[in-house]
């Protein structure tokens, strides 16, 4: 090696360790006496969540600071405030949101050994134990303080709350006609859920920074899409053993995290998009793929313990030309539309395997909260925007914009239900975070802005199965869920909620309605 190769080496070598934060030996003793038991001593989690920069996305430094100090209610994390002075607290706060120097690997034999079987699949009624519509029942989960409530939609009164797990993402996935519900946390924990029963059957930890999951339409499978490490993990929804961890790399060693997954029902296929390569993977899981869709290496049969060759799971990887953030896919499931990184969309066939369109997007469209409806003998596609203050309605036949509703901020969210005339979209971002838009699917025009809670976040519109009732969330501590009258807009009622993100309706859901996410 020349004295210039090793000088070249060597100098961008050391300013990354000259760059390095540095702790003293006490902060990290700290850490150890009173934080790693519940966290790990590697911060990667345990019974409490971890304590990494990646995971503690939604909590910022001044409230980890405070949730140190005083603790956490209705959990077992204590205030440390009588035992450790200010600047300790600080510098412990400084410790767990520096990114670790190496992630462990989380293969096979560490997610296996994570399950925890809390009723064996099978042992538990088949009948519920509460009077309710089962096809109208909602999830709501409350990321105050770290739980979920089962809603009865006739009703509108809750039936049971339930704690989750730190940070559940994603939105959790109904099946089974609704008997059961999978969660996911940012920590990469996949907790299914009994609704019959009201209790929590089967957990697994499947990643250590985990983006979202998915449920094979004939409810056999889960699949979960990882940031840390760069993996899908394909579990047995029955009690989530796992199947199999595919790495996320392209043909060249390429690593990625993965973006989304999601399932495409008549194709029996999941669906996902990689965040650092420019590929999205189709992965079908049914019992006789179609021929000459691809190859799957192996198959980990949990009942032995090995690997046996079958051609199952196979894998197809669509190179497009640009990455995708996140992506729609239409009610047909033959096409997605993703939003690509510096403003614009493009469409991907996935029969023919190749981009066939290019959408004019500018900004960041939220494509995963993308909602169609028919309008003038056509389908049309409404997206919200993360960064321009609109919603763009976009014509599926030829992909041109139809019109760009200007709105007071960009939004996040956007819903609809197919008996309604009006799509709602919030204004998440911004000084208007408190509007709700309410838009005539017919006209284009905004028919009504709704302000349910004045200088308080209002987000995430979903509805009853019958369409008939429209449910806010108020995002905030002393938050509730606000019903209105989708036809009048008038409101209902409120019912008080720990700061209530997203809801789950289950008709909704597993019909796949045109006026949800999917």
């Amino acid at each position: 090696m020349t004295t210039m190769t090793t000088h070249r080496l060597f100098f961008p070598l050391l300013i990354l360790f000259l760059s390095w934060p540095v702790f003293a030996d006490d902060t990290l003793q700290l850490y150890q006496q009173h934080c790693a038991q519940c966290h790990s001593p590697d911060r990667l989690g345990g019974q409490g969540p971890a304590l990494l920069p990646q995971n503690l996305k939604r909590l910022k430094k001044k409230q980890a600071i405070e949730v140190i100090s005083k603790g956490r209610p209705a959990t077992q994390m204590l205030g440390y405030a009588d035992k450790l002075k200010p600047g300790q607290i600080q510098a412990l706060v400084d410790y767990i949101y520096t990114p670790l120097k190496n992630i462990p690997p989380w293969d096979m034999s560490a997610i296996r050994a994570s399950q925890i079987i809390h009723h064996r699949h099978g042992s538990l009624p088949d009948k519920p134990k509460f009077k309710a519509d089962i096809d109208n029942l909602f999830m709501v989960v409350e990321l105050g303080d770290h739980h979920a409530t089962l809603l009865d939609g006739d009703r509108l009164e809750p039936i049971h709350r339930l704690p989750t797990r730190f940070a559940v993402h994603g939105g959790p996935k109904w099946a089974q006609g609704g008997r059961y519900i999978y969660f996911l946390s940012r920590d990469g924990w996949v907790s299914k859920f009994d609704v019959f029963n009201l209790v929590w059957t089967a957990e697994i930890r499947a990643g250590i920074n985990a983006r979202n999951l998915a449920v094979s339409h004939d409810g056999r499978y889960v699949m979960v899409a990882n940031y840390l490490p760069h993996t899908l993990v394909l579990l047995d929804a029955s009690d989530l053993s796992p199947i199999r961890v595919i790495e996320a790399k392209d043909n060249q060693g390429a690593s990625s995290r993965v973006s989304a997954v999601y399932t495409a029902d008549p194709r029996s296929s999941f669906i996902a998009a990689m965040k650092d390569i420019p590929e999205v993977w189709e992965i079908n899981y049914a019992d006789e793929p179609p021929v000459g869709f691809g190859k799957w290496v192996h198959d980990y049969r949990p009942d032995s313990g090995e690997e046996t060759e079958k051609e199952t799971f196979p894998i197809r990887k669509l190179r497009l030309k640009g990455i995708l953030d996140d992506f729609f896919l239409t009610q047909e499931y033959d096409q997605i539309i993703g939003s690509t990184r510096g403003g614009g969309a493009q469409v991907v066939d996935l029969d023919l395997g190749r981009a066939v369109a290019n959408l004019d997007l500018p900004g960041l469209p939220h494509l995963s909260s993308a909602i169609t409806w028919r309008r003038n003998g056509k389908t049309v596609l409404a997206t919200p925007n993360i960064r321009k203050p609109e919603v763009t309605v976009v014509d599926m036949e030829t992909w041109k914009v139809i019109k760009r509703i200007p709105t007071q901020g960009p939004g996040f969210f956007m819903r609809s239900h197919e008996k309604t005339p009006y799509a709602w979209t919030d204004v998440f971002f911004g000084p208007n975070k408190d509007l709700m838009h309410v838009i005539d699917k017919q006209s284009l025009e905004i028919v009504k802005t709704l302000k349910p809670a004045p200088g308080k976040t209002s987000a995430h519109v979903e509805f009853t199965k019958d369409g008939k009732y429209a449910l806010v969330s108020i995002w905030d501590m002393d938050g509730a869920l606000v019903v209105y009258d989708a036809a009048t807009l008038k409101e209902i009622k409120r019912i008080p909620m720990k700061k209530p993100s997203g809801k789950y309706n289950v008709h909704n859901k597993l019909t796949r309605s045109a006026g949800t996410s999917h």
